[in-house]
């Protein structure tokens, strides 16, 4: 046997060695974790709970969400990146994902390389929101006042370099309008400033204005998804004045890096099974998100495409981390 047929065996079974030392030191009884960047009570969290029950009752296993909140998500991300690819810690992440690589100068971790995408759990659209005195009630006004009036408009930003900052920043480059951030620490003061007329305009999720949209509060201008979303079928897509224009949040599950195949294609199943489960599904739309589960590897395409799309965005935002 040739040195080089030696040196393939070995490869070869110095990777199973690995699989079933993985194999061995796990028990069948033992929690799976799903490690989540944000607080508990806001969306990524509340996707986390519902795939979790669901996910668990698929495997057969107890899944537990643990939240671990700081540095846009990326803390979280660090923990499952240095993780054993054993399948027993997971990552429930979302758009900062994609945005972070071009957000921050230095990752401790790679976002594609150190990660095994599992499925996308949902999306979600966001909306833009006026404060009824804004003398613009579409896209088209908007733009108009806002070129007539450069400097003068404001959005309300709830965290800088997140989703819903970044889609501003998107409708600016597409409009070609200057309008000013103005920052919050949180979605909730953001809101709030919004609907005292203190700041005109926002990107917000759909769950968290909705209650002020249906008493007239607050004005929405356009929907952020390609077209007009069943939550809101009277607003029109701000692509419908700025061709191209889309930007949605997303909410997906990875694991660590090297996961083997088997254990990829079980956990995968599993949670794009959960995803699919009427019972998700209604917690995933009360949210104002859509179901996806779609497969690692058109996943993995995505995460891909989505963190080229942000490059550009956040280059033009001159954006920094918070």
């Amino acid at each position: 046997m040739s040195c080089l047929r030696y040196l393939r065996v070995g490869c070869l079974l110095a990777g199973l060695a690995a699989t079933c030392a993985w194999a061995q030191s796990v028990s069948p009884t033992a929690p799976v974790r799903i490690l989540v960047g944000a607080p508990a009570g806001g969306s990524t969290d509340t996707m986390a709970r519902a795939v979790a029950h669901a996910m668990g009752q698929q495997l057969g296993r107890t899944v537990v969400v643990e939240n671990r909140p700081g540095a846009g998500g990326n803390l979280a991300a660090e923990a499952v990146a240095r993780a054993a690819p054993d399948g027993q810690t997971l990552l429930m992440s979302f758009t900062s994902h994609a945005i972070n690589a071009s957000l921050y100068p230095r990752l401790p971790f790679d976002p594609v390389k150190d990660f095994t995408p599992l499925t996308m759990v949902s999306t979600s659209p966001s909306v833009l929101v006026a404060h009824p005195s804004l003398p613009a009630n579409n896209v088209a006004e908007l733009v108009a006042l806002a070129k007539a009036k450069p400097g003068q408009l404001n959005f309300a930003i709830g965290a800088l370099g997140s989703s819903l900052h970044l889609a501003g920043e998107a409708f600016k480059l597409k409009a070609g309008v200057f309008i000013v951030n103005i920052p919050y620490r949180g979605t909730a003061p953001a809101v709030q400033d919004v609907l005292a007329g203190q700041v005109e305009l926002m990107f917000a999720a759909v769950g968290n204005v909705q209650q002020h949209l249906r008493a007239g509060k607050l004005k929405a201008l356009g929907v952020t998804s390609p077209h007009r979303l069943a939550a809101l079928p009277d607003v029109p897509a701000i692509a419908d004045t700025l061709p191209g224009f889309e930007s949605s949040a997303w909410f997906g599950l990875f694991g660590p890096a090297k996961m083997p195949p088997d254990l990829l294609r079980t956990w995968s199943d599993a949670a794009r099974a959960a995803v699919q489960s009427p019972d998700v599904r209604r917690r995933i739309e009360a949210e104002g998100a859509t179901a996806v589960g779609n497969s690692p590897q058109d996943f993995a395409r995505f995460v891909v495409a989505d963190i080229a799309r942000w490059r550009e965005v956040v280059k033009f935002s001159g954006a920094k981390p918070e």
